[in-house]
C-alpha cells in the first residue's frame, strides 16, 4: 500500500535526494563529548540585541499579516547595508524578504527555470540548489570545480561548453560551500559576459561574501554588473548574524520584477513574520561588530585546522579562500559516506561526507571551522590522532 501511495506522487518529489549530512548528524548528535562540525553554522547563539528586537515586536502585537515584499524598514535597511558594502546607492525596491535563503533559491528557480530546463551548477556544491531545481522539474548541468595544486578553480571553459538550447541560468555560489573557491573579478566578468551573450540568468548566491581571508569582502557580481543584467541575488541572515534557526533571507533583483516576485512569495508563504523582520533590521543596523567577530573566529578556526592537517601525509586540500569550510581528501578512504559514520565512532567528531556535495565531491570530507578555538583545537587533535593510527 505504501508503495502504491509513493507511486502516486510526482516523480520529481519521489526522487528528491536524501541528505548525506543529515545521516551523519542523526547518527552522532547524541554522543557524549561529540564535536559537531557537520552543519553549516557556528556555535554562537543569535545575539541578544537581535532577539530583543523580536521580543519588542511580539510585545507590541505585531502578529498579523504584513507586507509580502517585506516591511519597508527592513528593505531600506538592506539597501543601506549594501551601500556600505559596495560604496554606491541601492534602491530599497530591489530587495524582497523571504522565509530563508533556501526559499530565496526556490523562488529564483520558479522565476527562471522549470520542467525541461537546465541550469549550470559548479560542483562540488551545496546540494540544496540542484535538489530544489530537480523538484521543480529542471535539471542541473554540472561543471567541475577542481583542486589543482594549492587552489580550487572553476573550469570556465567547461561552463561555456555546457550551454545549450535548454540552458536558462548559471548558478554561482561564491565563496563556495564546500570548497571555499572564491571567484575573482575576472571570473565574474567572464561568467556575466557568457550570460549576456546567451540571454541567460545568473543566480548569485553570495551568502559567504563577508567570510573571506585577507580582504574585507569577496568579489561580487555587484562589482561588474550593469543595470538590466539578468541577475538574481539570493542571500540569508543565517551566517553573518548567527540566525540559522530564524529562517529569514532575501532576494535582490531588478525593480521591474517586483510584482512577479511578490506573487511568488504570496503563493508560498504569504510573507515573513513581522517580529522576525524587526530582528533582521536590528541585525543590519546594529550588528556589524558581530559580523566581524564571526569572521575573526572563522579565520582562527581556519588557521587551526589547516595548520594541523598540513603536517599529515594522508590528506590533500587547499586552504580555502572564503566561506568557513575545509574540504579535504584522506588517502585510502574512498567511501566517505561510511567514513563520516566511522569518524563519529572512532574519533567522536562530526564531519560531512563529500558524497553529499555532488559530482566531484566523493573523495572529500567537509569540516566547518566557524567555531570557538578550543573546540577546533580539540577537533584537530582528534582528527590528527586518528590519521596517525
Amino acid at each position: 500500500m505504501n508503495q502504491t501511495l509513493l507511486g502516486a506522487l510526482r516523480r520529481e518529489a519521489r526522487e528528491a535526494p536524501e541528505s548525506g549530512i543529515v545521516e551523519v548528524m542523526n547518527y552522532g548528535r547524541e554522543r557524549p563529548g561529540m564535536i559537531p562540525l557537520w552543519a553549516g553554522e557556528g556555535d554562537l547563539p543569535t545575539p541578544d540585541f537581535i532577539c530583543q528586537a523580536a521580543a519588542r515586536s511580539l510585545a507590541a502585537g505585531e502578529t498579523f499579516y504584513t507586507w509580502q515584499r517585506g516591511i519597508p524598514e527592513l528593505r531600506r535597511a538592506l539597501a543601506a547595508y549594501h551601500e556600505r558594502q559596495f560604496g554606491r546607492s541601492f534602491e530599497h525596491e530591489r530587495f524582497y524578504v523571504t522565509g530563508s535563503g533556501m526559499q530565496a533559491i526556490q523562488i529564483a528557480i520558479a522565476a527562471v527555470a522549470g520542467t525541461g530546463d537546465e541550469v549550470i551548477v559548479p560542483t562540488p556544491a551545496w546540494p540544496n540548489f540542484a535538489a530544489a531545481l530537480g523538484v521543480a522539474g529542471g535539471t542541473p548541468r554540472f561543471v567541475p570545480i577542481t583542486l589543482s595544486g594549492s587552489r580550487w578553480s572553476l573550469d570556465l571553459d567547461a561552463v561555456a561548453a555546457a550551454i545549450n538550447e535548454k540552458t536558462r541560468a548559471i548558478f554561482i555560489n561564491s565563496p563556495s560551500n564546500p570548497t571555499g573557491w572564491t571567484a575573482t573579478e575576472e571570473d565574474l566578468r567572464f561568467l556575466l559576459a557568457l550570460a549576456r551573450r546567451h540571454g541567460l540568468w545568473i543566480v548569485a548566491d553570495e551568502v559567504y561574501n563577508r567570510f573571506v581571508y585577507g580582504r574585507e569582502r569577496a568579489p561580487s557580481f555587484y562589482d561588474v554588473m550593469s543595470e538590466g543584467d539578468r541577475i538574481l541575488f539570493v542571500n540569508t541572515f543565517s551566517k553573518n548574524w548567527a540566525m540559522t534557526g530564524w529562517r529569514i533571507g532575501w532576494i535582490a533583483a531588478p525593480e521591474s520584477l517586483g510584482p512577479v516576485l511578490e506573487n511568488l512569495i504570496q503563493y508560498s508563504t504569504s510573507g515573513v513574520a513581522a517580529f522576525m523582520q524587526r530582528a533582521a533590521v536590528a541585525a543590519l543596523e546594529e550588528g556589524e561588530w558581530f559580523v566581524r567577530e564571526q569572521v575573526a573566529r572563522a579565520a582562527e578556526g581556519r588557521q587551526i585546522v589547516c595548520g594541523a592537517l598540513e603536517g599529515s601525509n594522508r590528506v590533500r586540500f587547499a586552504w580555502p579562500d572564503g566561506a568557513f569550510y575545509l574540504f579535504f581528501a584522506i588517502t585510502d578512504e574512498p567511501d566517505t559516506s561510511r567514513l563520516g559514520l566511522r569518524l563519529v565512532d572512532e574519533a567522536n567528531i562530526g564531519l560531512a561526507p563529500g558524497t553529499a556535495f555532488g559530482p566531484g565531491g566523493e573523495p572529500y570530507m567537509r569540516i566547518c571551522f566557524a567555531r570557538r578555538a578550543d573546540d577546533m583545537r580539540e577537533a584537530a587533535r582528534r582528527l590528527s590522532s586518528w590519521l596517525a593510527r
